[in-house]
């Protein structure tokens, strides 16, 4: 990991991590992306490819495959989330190269891990020159479509996400024109219950605007009260108004408003029916 980011260091802005390449060699076909050099990090998959476990949190590794993510028991036992996003996201050719960390740095608005980790209240480990480390959050991680918070010579290591001692449940839906695609809209949700009330609740969406969305206002909406059908409609109604879809070949933003609010009330009730189960 130090050689790769010494590599960086030196190199500057005219370098590139490649790991699956699934989302950067597109770009550079298209002439949307030009690098000089690119730096190939796929050994560093014994280092960052992990997913582990403990009391208090989830720690994946940045090169963490989809696949793996995908077949992993363990993760889904805690958050079923991402089994449900894996199973549509591009195909097996895809999934057996592609990473976590690629994913969220490549910072598309529409990409489905990082609604995930928007609704899971993910950290992002970022590591440079000298071992240093810093830790932020998805909203300070994606600064704005395809950018992110790491710097050209710094390389994202690790996400945590933060287990809480409640029945937790947690769920992805996405509408997408053809399997594998990107998403028209997706939406993930999360909820907390103790003593069959939300103490917390997350709902991520991904496509409705410039950057993978939070919604805290359905987080305050939620808390404290019993799951109800006529909770999850508030809460799609907040989705619906609080995101700022475009008209595109993808369909309407009227449309994808509709959508917002639809798979804001599914994701939130398959995440009750679990954290219940």
């Amino acid at each position: 990991m130090d050689q790769a980011i010494g590599l960086l260091e030196r190199l500057g802005s005219s370098a590139r991590l490649v790991a699956g390449g699934h989302s950067l060699l597109p770009m550079m076909k298209l002439r949307l992306a030009n690098f000089e050099y690119l730096i190939d990090i796929n050994d560093l998959h014994g280092e960052l490819g992990y997913i582990r476990l403990s009391d208090d949190e989830v720690r994946i590794g940045a090169m963490t495959r989809h696949r793996e993510l995908l077949e992993s028991d363990v993760l889904a036992g805690v958050f079923p989330i991402f089994r449900d996003a894996e199973r549509v996201i591009a195909d097996p050719v895809v999934r057996n190269r592609g990473t976590l960390g690629g994913s969220l740095c490549q910072a598309d608005p529409s990409e489905d891990l990082s609604a995930v980790c928007t609704t899971l209240d993910a950290s992002c480990v970022i590591r440079g020159p000298g071992g240093a480390e810093r830790v932020v959050t998805m909203e300070e991680f994606h600064v704005g479509p395809y950018e992110t918070a790491v710097a050209d010579n710094e390389i994202l290591t690790e996400i945590r996400l933060p287990r809480k001692s409640f029945k937790v449940g947690s769920a992805y839906a996405k509408v997408e024109r053809r399997a594998g695609d990107w998403a028209v809209v997706s939406s993930g949700a999360a909820v907390w219950l103790d003593a069959g009330r939300i103490v917390d609740a997350r709902v991520g969406l991904a496509a409705v605007g410039p950057n993978t969305t939070g919604i805290p206002e359905i987080s305050a909406a939620l808390r404290g009260h019993e799951p109800s059908e006529e909770l999850y409609r508030l809460a799609g109604a907040i989705a619906a108004r609080s995101c700022d879809p475009v008209t595109d070949t993808r369909g309407s933003a009227d449309y994808k408003r509709h959508l917002a609010d639809e798979l804001t009330r599914r994701t939130l009730r398959t995440a009750v029916e679990r954290a219940r189960s």
